[in-house]
């Protein structure tokens, strides 16, 4: 182990005489920010763990109020929290339903995944995945009961992070394909076209997302006869996919516009057609140079499904207002709730951000003209 030594620790003072005498206002600013910064931690640490009470009693979490966290509420609310409404005897089917969810995600943040020998199988298992989790939720098999192995849950009583899931990962499946062809559309030398894309595009771009949500469920009904007419959860995730896709859209542009003229000029050299130019050549480098972009715009639609509890339906952050809202008891401690909430988020946001650094990583090394460029 090494020593800490006379001459190591003149070193030290010396440097920081050097550091004080270059300039000391500097040096005491970033002192005095290095002190408040410890010292938050310090409250941070002693609000958080230190003085905090972990066990479900109302009479500790009372005596703590103010001066310590109450992680108790956490396990007296956590099923409530996480599953929002689903019935409690069948929550077991929404448990199993999040874990198929993160197995195959978490296989897709394996390199081998993304090997182009194993990509057919990566995409067959999201397939199994997303009908595997819409009949646990639902208890039908492609609209077709499963009474009486699985009790029918209705839409309306599926929350917390199994909504959230569901939503999210949907609606970036769909935004996806669908912002793909709003930025070849606005590229187009067909003016109709091009224009009804950036139409498109500008006013979705220009509208909050809670606007979309409240038109997606209160006009889509309009459309459809009363019997015919979808539920709230299938307008909501059509307001969420439209709104993500242009988003998308400009992502893609911006991508597209990344790659070269010669390369264009080279597949038409070769004969090659327009669709078959773009999703043979040109695509699969413009989603390389924009992976970044694109993974960012997922992890807004992640967030932004937080807004949904506006049309009724109670997601995670919804389900902690409806957790906290009716119990006096547990109330007051909803900063412990929003913090769990938070954690929830993170993990699964810098999941996608670790995903995506990874794939552009295997990409880079699987595409040749990613090196060139």
């Amino acid at each position: 182990m090494e020593m800490i030594t006379p001459q190591s620790s003149t070193q030290v003072v010396r440097r920081l005489n050097a550091k004080f005498t270059q300039n000391p206002i500097v040096f005491l600013g970033s002192t005095c920010l290095l002190l408040i910064t410890l010292y938050a931690i310090y409250l941070i640490l002693d609000w958080g763990l230190f003085n905090a009470v972990f066990s479900n009693n109302e009479a500790q979490c009372a005596a703590a109020r103010g001066n310590g966290a109450c992680w108790g509420m956490i396990h007296e609310k956590f099923r409530l929290i996480v599953f929002g409404r689903y019935p409690f005897d069948q929550q077991w089917r929404a448990w199993l339903a999040c874990l198929l969810m993160l197995l195959v995600f978490v296989w897709s943040a394996s390199t081998k995944a993304w090997q182009p020998n194993r990509r057919l199988h990566l995409l067959i298992a999201w397939i199994f995945m997303g009908i595997a989790f819409f009949t646990l939720l639902s208890g039908r098999l492609l609209f077709i009961p499963l009474n009486p192995w699985l009790t029918q849950v209705p839409t309306e009583l599926w929350g917390g992070l199994p909504l959230t899931l569901l939503l999210s990962v949907s609606s970036i499946l769909l935004a996806t394909p669908l912002g793909i062809l709003l930025a070849l559309g606005r590229r187009s030398r067909l003016g109709v076209v091009s224009g009804i894309c950036t139409v498109f595009i500008e006013v979705v771009r220009g509208v909050p997302l809670i606007s979309v949500l409240f038109m997606a469920s209160f006009m889509i009904p309009l459309f459809f006869t009363q019997s015919s007419a979808p539920d709230v959860l299938a307008r909501v995730l059509i307001g969420i996919t439209l709104f993500s896709s242009a988003y998308t859209a400009e992502v893609v542009r911006g991508g597209l516009q990344s790659v070269s003229n010669a390369q264009y000029e080279a597949a038409l050299s070769l004969g090659m057609g327009y669709w078959r130019t773009h999703f043979s050549i040109v695509l699969p480098q413009a989603l390389t140079y924009v992976i970044p972009g694109l993974v960012n715009n997922f992890i807004s639609i992640f967030k932004d499904t937080s807004l949904i509890t506006i049309v009724s339906l109670y997601e995670l952050t919804g389900s902690l207002g409806l957790a906290l809202n009716g119990d006096p008891i547990w109330r007051p401690y909803k900063i412990e709730g929003y913090l769990f909430i938070a954690l929830i988020y993170f993990v699964f946001c810098f999941g996608m951000s670790l995903l995506s650094r990874k794939l552009e990583w295997t990409l880079k090394i699987q595409t040749p003209s990613a090196q060139t460029n």
